[in-house]
C-alpha cells in the first residue's frame, strides 16, 4: 500500500493534508476537500497551459492518495504503524567515541567500558557484547589484536537514562 519507506525525508500523508497526525476523520476529510479545490488539474488549469511543471501536475494526485489511505481506519492504522516503525528504525547518533576515550571498570567475568552521557548517565558496552561482534578486548579495556590487519568497526550505544546514542567507533591498527 505504501510506496517507499523513509518518512524522516519524505512529507507524510498527513503533510499532505496539512493535518496532525491525531486529526478526526472530519478534520481530514475537510482538510482533502479544500485540498482537492486547490490543486484539481482544471482549477489549476493544467490542462490548458502545457508549461505547469510536473511537481503541480503531481499535487492532485498525492492529495488523491493521502486521502485514499487515511480515510479509512484500517489503512490509516497500517500507515501509521509503517510510519513508527521506519522512525524507530532511524538511529541518529548524536557523538562518536573511541574505546580509548571510554572508562574501564572490571568485574569478576568481565570488563564494561563506560562513557559519560551529557544527561549524566554513561552509554556502555561489556567486553562480552564486544567480543560476539568480533571486537576482543583485555582487562585493562585495550582491544585485542590477533592479526596485523587494521580493524575498522562501530557500534551504536544507546544512554542508559535518555533516548541519545553514541558510535563506538574501533579504528586501531
Amino acid at each position: 500500500m505504501l510506496e517507499g519507506g523513509n518518512f524522516s525525508t519524505h512529507e507524510t500523508l498527513y503533510e499532505v493534508l496539512s493535518v496532525r497526525k491525531d486529526a478526526t476523520y472530519d478534520e481530514i476529510r475537510a482538510a482533502y476537500k479544500s485540498a482537492v479545490l486547490n490543486t484539481h488539474p482544471d482549477k489549476a488549469q493544467m490542462a490548458l497551459n502545457p508549461l505547469v511543471s510536473s511537481s503541480e501536475q503531481n499535487e492532485f494526485l498525492r492529495v488523491q492518495k493521502a486521502w485514499k489511505i487515511l480515510c479509512y481506519p484500517e489503512s490509516r492504522a497500517e500507515y501509521d504503524k509503517q510510519m513508527q516503525s521506519s522512525r524507530q528504525n532511524i538511529e541518529i547518533v548524536a557523538s562518536e567515541i573511541e574505546i580509548d576515550d571510554m572508562i574501564v571498570e572490571s568485574t569478576a567475568d568481565s570488563v564494561e567500558l563506560l562513557y559519560p552521557c551529557r544527561c549524566g548517565d554513561y552509554f556502555s558496552i561489556t567486553s562480552r557484547e564486544l567480543g560476539q561482534i568480533g571486537i576482543p578486548v583485555r582487562e585493562n579495556g585495550e582491544m585485542e589484536l590477533n592479526t596485523s590487519d587494521s580493524v575498522a568497526a562501530s557500534v551504536v550505544l544507546g544512554c542508559g537514562s535518555c533516548s541519545l546514542k553514541a558510535r563506538l567507533v574501533t579504528n586501531k591498527t
